[in-house]
């Protein structure tokens, strides 16, 4: 049952309106939450980790997103009550639903789908309208262009044609890599906006044979920022593309550039656009995860905001954090078109005297589709709707996939890996992008394809022994938790099926992970080869796409007859905030 417009209103407003700050603000009026006082003289929308989700969905928000050492108990490692109290958001609120996952399928019957870009782009022409064109700028922070089967199919081309339609000026990128150099330049010749990645440059080996580059004398591949006048002042808008596309991803599709963070590159042209080009703001357009933006915001100064993605952490309030030059805000805007981050800046003598920062909730229900951007997401569709719309399995159980540890979509997927290819265990990455199937909400291939379309799918099977698989789970869990920010890389933890383990977060690496055993309760043997499966391995493999296996699995109707998941038992982070309840 949809809730009353009323209902709405209220339930979210009140709850926003108790948090505001001296210098920032996340507010909303009862007669609308979208209505936002004008504020400023220049407005930065900002949208980012979309993963292609042209339609509204559901997303879960993790239950568990550990924070160890000096991240312990802050954003972005709160969840559920522990978020609620530290931004004053109430339980029963539809910010509540939007942030957390305190009764999420309640929830979900009562305030609906999010997202959507049709209503995306209803909001996005609002908010620009209300303060006029000339003081705004629509940025995108890269997963734009992946995360689902049309996307897939198409190479992102169709999203390039939406981020047109919707106005984005700039973006930078991760997933967008995975594409490959040809088909990204290809996208990037019809992308009305600009592609920022100050953090991107040529290998030595690809410089001396010429390759492509926006500079060949520096050898950055890409422009690096762009500088836009807003309300009469000058504001930069830097690229930071994700730092470790060569590492997480197959080295193939990107043989001739070297990523990175890059401190000493982003200081540079911090304080040339300071002082040469004389800009009144500095925005750093970031696709490092809120870690390491939180890192980089105190060793670079002059940056004015960092607006963060990646590791898809829907932060309400910006993190101030002092550096030599002053204070950097950091920002991110969560996931999936669920949020819109509104950044409104005062700028005044060639700086910004004051900010304030709004992250709204895109409530389908709540906002009209815009006429024409849900045409072209029809025409887009129309050729693989019919393909892909048949009803393969009704879960009996909530399906999601964030969490550090535990994802039941990532559970059925190695169910579907041991079953179909007769394995003992099963490895799934702990990708963040994905969707949330309701109980009772029959799963298509469409479905299926938003939790496994990427361009290295194949599946695999082979030999490994404990201590193998023992060093799999540590390394996955040292990037994961490693005390340095700049050593993680924004993933959760691999997903496994057929053992259990427990996890030390908080010790060293190769100390983290303990009592490995099979799920028929035997010890896992160090010298022992098992028979493993798993996909989206960096190194090619020859296996069938794993959507055609998961697909098989659901359509067999084992999913309700098998096990799914493992276990894994948590040891010395009692009462951190990062985990619910």
């Amino acid at each position: 049952m949809a809730i009353r417009r009323r209902d709405f209103l209220l339930s979210s407003a009140v709850a926003a309106a108790s948090v505001a700050l001296p210098r920032l603000a996340r507010g909303t009026e009862a007669a609308s939450i979208y209505d936002i006082e004008r504020f400023g003289n220049a407005r930065i929308l900002h949208t980012t980790d979309t993963h292609a989700q042209l339609n509204p969905v559901y997303f879960r928000e993790p239950s568990i997103n550990i924070g160890i050492g000096d991240m312990a108990g802050r954003p972005p490692h709160l969840v559920g009550r522990a978020f609620l109290e530290r931004f004053g958001i109430r339980s029963d609120s539809a910010d509540a639903y939007a942030f957390t996952s305190i009764e999420f399928e309640k929830s979900a019957g009562r305030f609906g789908k999010l997202g959507g870009f049709a209503h995306l782009k209803t909001l996005i022409d609002r908010l620009r309208n209300d303060v006029g064109e000339k003081r705004t700028i629509l940025v995108d922070g890269g997963d734009l262009w992946q995360g689902t089967g049309l996307a897939n199919v198409m190479q992102g081309r169709d999203m390039v044609e939406v981020a047109n339609l919707l106005g984005i000026e700039a973006m930078t990128g991760h997933w967008e890599f995975t594409y490959g150099e040809q088909a990204l330049r290809d996208n990037l010749e019809h992308f009305k906006g600009e592609f920022l990645a100050q953090n991107v440059f040529l290998t030595e080996e690809a410089a001396f044979n010429d390759a492509a580059a926006f500079d060949k004398t520096t050898g950055r591949v890409f422009k690096p920022s762009i500088i836009k006048e807003l309300g009469g002042h000058r504001v930069a808008v830097i690229g930071q593309a994700f730092p470790y596309v060569p590492i997480a991803h197959p080295k193939r599709f990107t043989p001739d550039w070297t990523f990175g963070i890059r401190e000493e590159e982003l200081q540079k042209h911090v304080d040339a656009l300071r002082g040469t080009d004389k800009v009144d703001a500095v925005i750093l357009l970031s696709h490092n995860g809120m870690d390491v933006d939180l890192k980089l915001a105190s060793r670079v100064s002059g940056i004015d905001v960092i607006l963060g993605g990646h590791t898809h952490d829907a932060v309400p309030q910006p993190i101030a954090v002092k550096n030599s030059g002053g204070t950097t805000l950091v920002t991110n805007a969560g996931s999936n078109g669920k949020f819109l981050a509104v950044l409104d800046l005062a700028l005044d003598k060639g700086r910004v005297s004051d900010v304030k920062y709004h992250l709204l909730p895109v409530y389908s229900e709540l906002l009209k589709p815009d006429p024409a951007m849900a045409e072209l997401i029809g025409k887009l569709r129309a050729p693989v709707v019919t393909d892909w719309s048949e009803k393969i399995a009704t879960p009996d159980r909530l399906l999601y996939r964030r969490d550090n540890f535990v994802g039941p979509v990532d559970e059925l997927i190695c169910a579907a890996l041991r079953t179909e290819l007769d394995a003992e265990i099963a490895l799934s990455p702990g990708f963040r992008w994905g969707l949330t199937a309701l109980s009772g909400q029959p799963i298509t291939m469409e479905d299926v394809l938003a939790e496994t379309a990427i361009t290295y799918p194949e599946t695999y099977v082979q030999e490994m022994t404990g201590a193998e698989i023992k060093d799999v789970l540590e390394d996955v869990c040292d990037n994961l938790f490693n005390a340095d920010p700049y050593h993680q890389q924004g993933g959760d933890m691999v997903r496994s099926g057929g053992l259990s383990y427990a996890c030390s977060p908080t010790n060293a690496i190769g100390s983290r992970i303990s009592e490995l055993k099979l799920d028929n309760g035997r010890a896992i043997s160090a010298t022992r080869r098992y028979k493993v499966a798993g996909w989206a391995s960096v190194n090619g493999q020859q296996g069938a796409p794993v959507w055609d296996v998961v697909g098989k699995y659901l359509r067999s109707g084992r999913m309700f007859q098998e096990k799914l998941g493992s276990g894994v038992t948590l040891k010395g982070v009692d009462g951190n905030p990062g985990i619910a309840g």
